[in-house]
């Protein structure tokens, strides 16, 4: 089960109107921000570090409509200067749920596919068809994905973000932004404003 949503005012007004996605809430009405575009894709940080990455990924969710999932234990606090920093002015547009247990985020995730990144797959992102409702799967920044939770029944596929040889990895908000952005442009940016 989710131990809680930071929703910010959008929550209330779901609670409130029982209508579920869009109907009555403002970014329904506004250009480029549709019922389709809203939460398509998840973004699912696993145990996530440092504050600042997960400010940055509440405001990729905010502008593509994607949906960020967090599982605990999380390094910060939503009270954080540096996660509000990050976040801009976004964090009231944004989907935000945090998981007590990665098995509370697969129930409230499934039936979806996961693909988990890591740089010691060996599939390329941009070699899948993505889907709408997808979800992108992402470690601490420390370590990255366990070897365990990569070979959770969950996960779709591991797939890997090419580098240069001899490089560690990505910035955790970046690799969520490339991931995002990619299964977005296979729907041709659908709801978006280009």
């Amino acid at each position: 089960m989710l131990l809680w949503v930071v929703y910010f005012p959008i929550l209330a007004a779901v609670a409130l109107l029982g209508a579920g996605y869009g109907a009555g809430l403002p970014w329904a009405e506004q250009p480029g921000c549709t019922r389709y575009t809203r939460g398509v894709f998840k973004i699912l940080f696993y145990t996530p570090e440092i504050p600042g990455n997960t400010g940055n990924a509440i405001r990729l969710a905010a502008i593509t409509g994607a949906q960020l999932h967090l599982v605990e234990p999380l390094g910060f606090t939503f009270e954080d200067a540096h996660l509000r920093r990050a976040g801009l002015d976004y964090h009231d547009l944004a989907v935000v749920t945090v998981h007590k247990t990665l098995e509370d985020a697969w129930d409230a995730l499934a039936p979806a596919r996961v693909f988990a990144f890591t740089t010691t797959a060996a599939t390329s992102y941009a070699d899948i068809a993505y889907r709408p409702g997808d979800v992108f799967m992402f470690g601490p920044e420390s370590v990255g994905l366990p070897e365990k939770v990569q070979q959770d029944e969950h996960i779709t596929e591991r797939v890997k973000i090419p580098m240069v040889p001899g490089r560690r990895s990505l910035n955790l908000a970046n690799s969520a932004s490339i991931a995002v952005f990619e299964a977005w442009r296979q729907h041709g940016f659908a709801g978006g404003k280009i």
